[in-house]
C-alpha cells in the first residue's frame, strides 16, 4: 500500500516549509528512516525520513518550492505498486522543475488561510476576502494579514475615515494637519499622537536629493535572511525601543574566569564573557521580572505576561543570518551547566542541527559582539520580547576609584526595552543590578 510523504510540522508556529533539495530522486529504493530530502523553516534547516520502506515515486515539488505543512510531496510505493490518484499541485505551486504561477487574486470563490493567519484576521477585523495570498494556491499567510493591517491607513482615506486616539485627533487639529495623510501604527492601523509628530517632523525636514535608482537584478531574500526582515522591520515599526547604557568594570569577573577557567574547562566547556553575562543577566532578571516578559496584542488590547522561568536566549550569528538558540531555566544554572549548553548550542548552531525547540520561546536575549572590536551597538527587539541586551567588547578603560582614573578592563552594554511595557526606570535599575553583579561576581550566590 502505498505511503505518502507529507510536508512535516516541526513546530507549533510553523505554517510551511521550503524544500532545499532531494536527497532521494523519483524511483529510488528507499528504507524506513533514510533522509529523502532537506527543508528550510523559518528558523532552522531539517531533514524528513522515509516513513517507510519502498520505491520513491511521484515526487510534486522541486528545491525552491514552498509547500503548506501536511501537504503530500510524494509517494513511497511497493516495488511494482502504481501511483495512488494524486490531485495535482494547485495554482501557485510548481511542480519538479516548473516555476510557481502567480498567487490567486483576491475576490476567489474559495479563501484559504493559514490558521495563523485566521486568528490574526479575525482578533483585527481584516477581511480575508479581499486579501491576495502570497502562499501556495494563493493560501493567504501571517505575512499577508499584516501587510494588509500596515495599508488600512490608505483605505481608510478612500472612504474618507480614519481611526485615530483622541490625542492624535486634538494634536492633528492644533497642527493643521489631516489625519488622512499619517500612517498609524497602532493597532489595526489606527493613528496615535506619535504618528502625527512624526508626520510634523517630515514635513519639517529640508529637502534632499533623490538617490539614483538601484541597479537592476539582485537576488530576493530567502529562508532566515527573509524572516529576519520582515520581523525586525515590523519590530522597528512598531515597537517604541528605549535605549539605555551603562559601561561595566570586569576586573573581579576577569579574575573570576582566570579562577574557574581550568575546572570549567575540565567539564569539556570554556568560561567565555559570554556565560558571565548570562549568569548575571539571569540573576539580575530575577529581581526585575517585568524585563523577561512577553507582550503580544490581543485585538485592540495588549496583553503583558511576565515569565517565572528565564529562558535566555543566545544569539549566534551564521554565514545566512542570526539564529537565536534558548537555554531554559537559566536562572537554575550554575556557571559549569550554562557553559556547557551555550558551548553546545551555539557549536549546534552552527552546524544546522538545532531543532525547532532549540530556538522558540526566548524570554530575553543576548546578542555579544564583544569578539569584535565593537565598543558599543544597539539591538532590535525580537517580539514578543520585551527587551534585548547588546554586550560590546571588554577593553582598558579609565577608570575613576574615587581619587584618580586607573587603567580598568571595562565593556559597555546596552538594554534595549519596549517602553509600552517598560518605563526608563525599571531599565535602569535591571542594569544597575546587572552592573554590580558583574563588578562584584561574588553577589551571583545570593
Amino acid at each position: 500500500m502505498a505511503t505518502p510523504v507529507i510536508m512535516p510540522k516541526f513546530g507549533m508556529a510553523q505554517e510551511d516549509g521550503t524544500i532545499i533539495r532531494w536527497l532521494k530522486q523519483d524511483g529510488d529504493v528507499v528504507e524506513k528512516g533514510d533522509i529523502l530530502l532537506e527543508v528550510q523553516t523559518d528558523k532552522v534547516d531539517m531533514e524528513v525520513e522515509a516513513p517507510a520502506s519502498g520505491v520513491l515515486r511521484g515526487i510534486l515539488y522541486g528545491p525552491d518550492i514552498t509547500v503548506p505543512v501536511t501537504t503530500v510531496i510524494a509517494h513511497i510505493v511497493e516495488p511494482g505498486e502504481a501511483l495512488p490518484a494524486t490531485p495535482a499541485p494547485t495554482s501557485g505551486v510548481a511542480q519538479l522543475g516548473e516555476q510557481p504561477e502567480a498567487p490567486r487574486a483576491p475576490g476567489a470563490d474559495a479563501v484559504k488561510a493559514s490558521p495563523v493567519a485566521q486568528r490574526m484576521a479575525a482578533a483585527t477585523g481584516v477581511d480575508l476576502g479581499a486579501i491576495s495570498g502570497s502562499g501556495p494556491a494563493g493560501r493567504i499567510l501571517k505575512a499577508d494579514v499584516q501587510q494588509a493591517m500596515a495599508q488600512r491607513p490608505a483605505t481608510a482615506e478612500l472612504a474618507g475615515k480614519v481611526r485615530a486616539t483622541p490625542a492624535a485627533r486634538r494634536l492633528a487639529r492644533d497642527a493643521g494637519v489631516s489625519l488622512q495623510m499619517v500612517s498609524g501604527t497602532g493597532p489595526a492601523g489606527r493613528v496615535q499622537a506619535a504618528d502625527v509628530e512624526r508626520t510634523l517632523t517630515a514635513a519639517k525636514a529640508p529637502a534632499v536629493a533623490t538617490p539614483p535608482a538601484a541597479a537592476a537584478g539582485g537576488e530576493p531574500l530567502r529562508g532566515k535572511r527573509q524572516v529576519i526582515a520582515t520581523r525586525l522591520a515590523q519590530s522597528w515599526r512598531t515597537v517604541p525601543h528605549i535605549f539605555l547604557s551603562t559601561t561595566i568594570e570586569m576586573t573581579q569577573a576577569e579574575q573570576l574566569r582566570s579562577q574557574l577557567g581550568a575546572e570549567v574547562e575540565a567539564a569539556g566547556a570554556r568560561l567565555t564573557p559570554t556565560v558571565l553575562m548570562a549568569r548575571a543577566t539571569a540573576a539580575a532578571l530575577a529581581r526585575h521580572p517585568r524585563l523577561n516578559a512577553w507582550l503580544r496584542e490581543d485585538g485592540s488590547s495588549l496583553l503583558l505576561t511576565e515569565h517565572q522561568q528565564i529562558d535566555l536566549g543566545i544569539a549566534v550569528a551564521l554565514p545566512d543570518g542570526l539564529i537565536v538558540p534558548v537555554v531554559r531555566g537559566a536562572q537554575g544554572l550554575g556557571l559549569v551547566a550554562l557553559a556547557t549548553q551555550i558551548s553546545d548550542l551555539a557549536r549546534r548552531a552552527r552546524e544546522g542541527a538545532l531543532s525547532p525547540d532549540e530556538v522558540t520561546g526566548a524570554t530575553f536575549t543576548i546578542s555579544n559582539l564583544g569578539m569584535y572590536p565593537i565598543n558599543h551597538f544597539t539591538a532590535i527587539i525580537n517580539p514578543p520580547q520585551v527587551a534585548i541586551l547588546a554586550v560590546g567588547r571588554t577593553q582598558m578603560q579609565p577608570v575613576w576609584n574615587g581619587e584618580s582614573f586607573n587603567p580598568r578592563p571595562a565593556m559597555e552594554v546596552t538594554l534595549s526595552a519596549d517602553h509600552r511595557a517598560v518605563d526608563g526606570a525599571i531599565a535602569a535599575a535591571f542594569l544597575a543590578d546587572l552592573k554590580q553583579l558583574l563588578e562584584e561576581p561574588a553577589r551571583m550566590l545570593l
